[in-house]
């Protein structure tokens, strides 16, 4: 058996998969139908415990050439049901065998929906999450005595340690390309010249964003979240890329300055995610707490010049605030849904960030042209 209690009293008992093991997390919910094992090793999600809102998961197992990062960052996960059976070509493991690996607690047979429908009215809560022998009064307390996420740098956590250079050896960026029966061996198209340097922020950074950024011509010097300005500019980029991570965006004063420091400096930035929530601070806006967030790939997002409709893939607990940011910078994106900031821009500089994850993995391709727009920039410079 196992249980999930929330903060406010509630407790949810269902079936156990995944590790022998009890976690702590922010109980939140994501509205993908598929791309579970993305969700997983996506740093963004640490210290988060994930609901899938589809109701079955687990059906086309785990392989190695998914994943988004070094290892799985949730603290545990939620499904309806967990699928008996793994039906892919591409899977090496099942669900659950990848979370007893990876020591990560699962629990199934919940109702989803109910659980969905109460963060959406309460907004998110800590919880707990337990496959252990635990009384429901001491899951309940211990959620309750969780310190929860405003105010937790987790970015320091799930940093590269070191400086690296992504994919020096041409073979991690290739685009994605099927066998057929009259060509067993895939010709995936061949990679443009990596000619323009420059430095990405690893705040949590996902392996296809920097797939992305190496297919539209970028050489790609990864530094870990606590680089300063200074340290980025002796590799003299042509332009600086602010990646996605977790926990809150006003904890990461350190990264404000250096961002800050690189506005000054005149060197073109393009930021996603929680780097964009970062570049709004550094640009002098402050960011706040979403009820619930934006989590799933389904996320709609109106383009305020063009008026072009954007459906994008999503993955974020907090938001700047428009009302807060100086006269030269603009938003030029909101969320169709809440009508939060989805996008900003300097109005003379070249320098712009959106909320939402335009390598979409998974999710639709609509944003992708935004990597071709920072290409521009860092040409145009």
């Amino acid at each position: 058996m196992a249980i999930l209690a929330l903060e406010d009293g509630s407790v949810f008992h269902g079936k156990s998969f995944g590790a022998h093991a009890t976690a702590c997390g922010e109980v939140c919910f994501n509205t993908s139908m598929t791309g579970y094992q993305e969700i997983l090793t996506d740093p963004s999600y640490k210290g988060q415990i994930v609901t899938m809102t589809y109701p079955e998961i687990g059906n086309y197992g785990v392989n190695p050439d998914d994943i988004e990062s070094y290892q799985p960052h949730v603290s545990g996960f939620v499904v309806r049901e967990l699928s008996p059976v793994v039906s892919s070509w591409r899977a090496r493991q099942s669900l659950d065998e990848y979370l007893k690996e990876n020591g990560i607690p699962g629990i199934e047979g919940i109702d989803t929906r109910a659980l969905t429908k109460k963060l959406r009215v309460r907004g998110v809560m800590n919880g707990l999450i337990s496959t252990e022998n635990i009384s429901d009064d001491d899951a309940k307390q211990q959620a309750a005595d969780w310190p929860g996420l405003v105010g937790a740098d987790y970015a320091k956590e799930v940093t590269h340690a070191e400086a690296f250079d992504w994919d020096s050896h041409e073979q991690s960026s290739e685009e994605f390309a099927i066998p057929s029966g009259n060509d067993p061996t895939p010709h995936p198209p061949a990679l443009p010249p990596a000619d323009v340097p420059i430095v990405a922020y690893d705040f949590g950074i996902k392996y296809n964003i920097l797939r992305c950024l190496r297919r539209h011509g970028f050489q790609v010097r990864v530094v870990p979240a606590s680089t300063t300005a200074e340290e980025v500019l002796k590799h003299n980029p042509a332009g600086v890329f602010l990646s996605n991570g977790p926990g809150d965006p006003a904890a990461l004063g350190y990264a404000v300055k250096a961002v800050n420091d690189l506005v000054s400096h005149g060197t073109p930035v393009f930021g996603i995610c929680l780097g964009h929530q970062i570049l709004g601070q550094a640009l002098g806006g402050s960011t706040f707490k979403l009820k619930f967030g934006h989590r799933g790939a389904n996320q709609p997002v109106m383009d305020l010049e063009s008026g072009r409709i954007e459906i994008t893939s999503q993955n974020h607990g907090f938001a700047v605030d428009s009302s807060t940011l100086p006269e030269e910078i603009k938003v030029d994106r909101i969320n169709l849904n809440d009508q939060t900031v989805e996008g900003l821009r300097h109005r003379s500089k070249p320098i712009f960030s959106v909320q939402y994850h335009p390598e979409a993995s998974p999710g639709p391709h609509d944003s992708n042209g935004l990597f071709a727009r920072f290409r521009e920039l860092t040409i145009q410079d």
